[in-house]
């Protein structure tokens, strides 16, 4: 999260915050196979980001029970959209740690701007807002995130390992999680028959 706090304006000079990361068809680590992954920071220091389009078991009912948001028979009182709200799995690291991406029409102190449209808060007070019905117009939560050190992701690219493209926020909050990875290539113009051959940004 340093990475998130140390944030400037960069674009132009080779950074990719703000983008997609779509995971070619010969990526080596399984955890990350037909993933996509919305990049919140990246510096020569390294890189953060949220795989979007795997869905946890878990439902935000439970979770906000388990946080002790709420009790387990308050959860009918929920506003539709977070009944439906699908948690996600984030990433490999610390898995237990709750991320939500979300509009700029909600801001708490904590809250990071990752883009003009999109911010990261991390804590609590979102969750609460979301269970109230005054949380952010669109908004997806993540439990656990991806992460690079120094050079780590760069060469992940330059091995073709993924492909990069700017982040659209229709494709980013949209629920559709299980046709996500197809409809963002598509969206680039990407045919997946041709994927392998192809590396670095489109």
């Amino acid at each position: 999260m340093d990475l998130l706090r140390q944030k400037t304006s960069r674009h132009g000079r080779g950074y990719l915050d703000d983008h997609f990361l779509i995971a070619m068809p010969g990526m080596r680590d399984d955890r990350f196979a037909r993933s996509v992954i919305y990049l919140c920071a990246h510096s020569a220091e390294g890189a953060m980001g949220l795989i979007i389009n795997q869905a946890q078991k878990m439902r935000f009912p439970d979770l906000v029970v388990q946080l002790g948001i709420m009790k387990e028979h308050e959860t009918i009182r929920l506003p539709p959209m977070a009944r439906d709200f699908v948690v996600r799995n984030g990433g490999p690291v610390d898995r237990s740690r709750g991320f939500v991406l979300h509009s700029d029409d909600y801001r708490v102190e904590s809250s990071l701007p990752v883009s003009n449209d999109v911010c990261l808060t991390a804590t609590v007070d979102i969750l609460r807002a979301i269970s109230n019905g005054r949380g952010p117009r669109h908004a997806l939560m993540a439990l656990g995130y991806s992460g690079w050190g120094a050079g780590q992701l760069e060469n992940e690219i330059a091995e073709n390992g993924w492909l990069a493209c700017p982040a659209s926020t229709e494709l980013l909050f949209d629920s559709d999680i299980d046709r996500k990875y197809d409809r963002i290539l598509a969206s680039i113009g990407v045919d997946l028959s041709r994927l392998s051959s192809l590396a670095g940004h489109a």
